[in-house]
C-alpha cells in the first residue's frame, strides 16, 4: 500500500516539523497511539518505539528516522510486523508562517493474517496522518520567541571634564 498526502499549513515549517518529530507527544493527539518512547534523538536522527492500538488491533513498531530540520524526515522501520515500510515527510517553507507538507508512506504487512487484521485499520491511520498533524499544529500554536532586549549600556566612567564648564 502506498499513501501520498499533502497540505498547505498556515504555520511555520519548523513548528510542524517539531510536532512530527516529537513522537513522545503522539499519545496526546493520535487516538491510535497508546504509547511512544524516544530511544535516540540528536540533530540528525530520532529513533522511537511506538505502540499502536486501535479498534481492537495492536502492535509495536520501532523506527529510526534520519532528519534535516525543518524540511525533511525519513521513516525507517527497525522492528515491526511489516515486510516493507518506508516513509518521508517533506516540508517546504512558503513564508515565515506557512509551509507545504508532503507525506509518503509505502508499506506491506509481513503476513496474510496481519494484512487481514491490521491492514484496514492501518490504512485509515496512514490516510489521516497528515490531517492529524495539521490539526495539532492549529491546536498548539508555535512557541513565541521572547523579543531580545538590546544590551544594557555599561555605566559611564566619570570623566574628569564632565560636566562641561
Amino acid at each position: 500500500m502506498q499513501v501520498r498526502r499533502s497540505a498547505l499549513v498556515a504555520r511555520p515549517a519548523s513548528h510542524l516539523f517539531d510536532l512530527i518529530e516529537g513522537a513522545e507527544h503522539y499519545p496526546a493527539f493520535l487516538p491510535w497511539c497508546s504509547g511512544a518512547t524516544i530511544l535516540v534523538r540528536d540533530d540528525s536522527v530520532v529513533s522511537a518505539d511506538i505502540s499502536i492500538r486501535f479498534k481492537g488491533v495492536g502492535f509495536e513498531i520501532r523506527t529510526r528516522n534520519p532528519k534535516r530540520r525543518p524540511e525533511f524526515m525519513a521513516i525507517h522501520l527497525e522492528r515491526g510486523p511489516f515486510r516493507r515500510f518506508y516513509g518521508e515527510w517533506q516540508l517546504k517553507v512558503l513564508a515565515e508562517d506557512a509551509c507545504k507538507v508532503n507525506f509518503l508512506l509505502d508499506y506491506e504487512f509481513d503476513s496474510v493474517v496481519m494484512t487481514r487484521m491490521a491492514g484496514p485499520v492501518f490504512d485509515k491511520i496512514a490516510d489521516k496522518l497528515v490531517d492529524a498533524f495539521v490539526q495539532r499544529a492549529i491546536d498548539v500554536p508555535p512557541p513565541v520567541l521572547a523579543p531580545t532586549a538590546p544590551p544594557a549600556e555599561a555605566p559611564r566612567a566619570p570623566d574628569a571634564d564632565w560636566p562641561p564648564p
